[in-house]
């Protein structure tokens, strides 16, 4: 095979593991460190009222080619055992592709997160919510948050390998000029994936004068096996109230990578446990 037809394959490939869901694990089982009562609600229980011990709801946000459900199998069903209110959204829809969300402008992806979270707090009665991301899902709110007052009604935010500063796809998107059309359909097909290329203009209006707004608790947590956002320490956080975490400083033998730490990771999973409680957190490691 040509040279030129092996990066264009492997740029291809990179791009649709970009957040992409393809695993059905089984519903997690409440941990037993939790203080919390346990529950026998799923989530997107609009019924749900937060309890003293857990007063903020939490929004899952999925990744690129992600949904609702596929991205939140495990971490949902845990945070519910855990006693907490938990709600899903899909966003990023574009006509005539079903199941595979996140694909839309980012900036738009950000109105339906901010209507969403208006939504959850209003069903709740809750002042604020903690939101939790994968991917794109811990970057695009950012955006919401910086630009269309979610600071005002966000109290942390947990992004599980977020692209926060864009991602080099292992230095492929550099190819893009050198094959006509690739990037115009990147552009005019799946505009989220132009937007987190690194340097995109989305992504500079993001990022400019700072990396957080006041507020609003920041935590990363990251895998050096990420394969997708790399180099992996780009996803961390600069600015007051952030905590940037590796997953390999929890547990060193931990091999997750992009896709897993999002999905199935239950150090990851216990580690924004933590994030969303600090103050009663526990140690996360390989046992947790």
């Amino acid at each position: 095979m040509l040279p030129w037809r092996r990066a264009l394959r492997a740029l291809a490939a990179a791009l649709l593991v970009t957040g992409a869901v393809t695993l059905t694990p089984a519903t997690a089982t409440a941990d037993t460190t939790s203080t919390a009562p346990a529950t026998s609600r799923g989530w997107n229980d609009y019924d749900c009222k937060p309890s003293a011990a857990h007063p903020r709801p939490v929004v899952l946000v999925h990744g690129t080619f992600g949904n609702s459900v596929d991205n939140w199998l495990v971490l949902a069903p845990y945070l519910v055992k855990r006693g907490y209110c938990v709600y899903s959204l899909d966003y990023g829809q574009l006509p005539g592709v079903p199941f595979f969300n996140g694909l839309g402008p980012i900036a738009k992806s950000a109105e339906q997160l901010d209507v969403f979270v208006d939504k959850v707090l209003a069903s709740t009665g809750a002042k604020k919510v903690d939101l939790v991301g994968h991917s794109q899902g811990g970057m695009m709110p950012r955006h919401y948050l910086k630009f269309l007052g979610g600071a005002a009604e966000v109290n942390a935010l947990i992004g599980l390998a977020p692209d926060n500063h864009g991602t080099t796809l292992l230095g492929l998107t550099r190819l893009l000029p050198y094959f006509p059309g690739i990037e115009d359909l990147l552009t005019t097909k799946t505009p989220s994936l132009a937007d987190q290329v690194a340097g995109s203009p989305f992504l500079t209006r993001l990022n400019e004068g700072g990396d957080t707004v006041p507020g609003v608790r920041y935590t990363v947590i990251a895998t050096k096996y990420d394969e997708v956002v790399t180099p992996y320490r780009s996803q961390f956080l600069n600015g007051p109230d952030v905590r940037n975490v590796t997953l390999q400083d929890l547990c060193p033998v931990a091999l997750s990578e992009h896709v897993a730490i999002g999905i199935l990771d239950r150090v990851a999973h216990h580690e924004v446990a933590n994030a969303l409680d600090p103050a009663h957190a526990t140690p996360s490691t390989c046992l947790s």
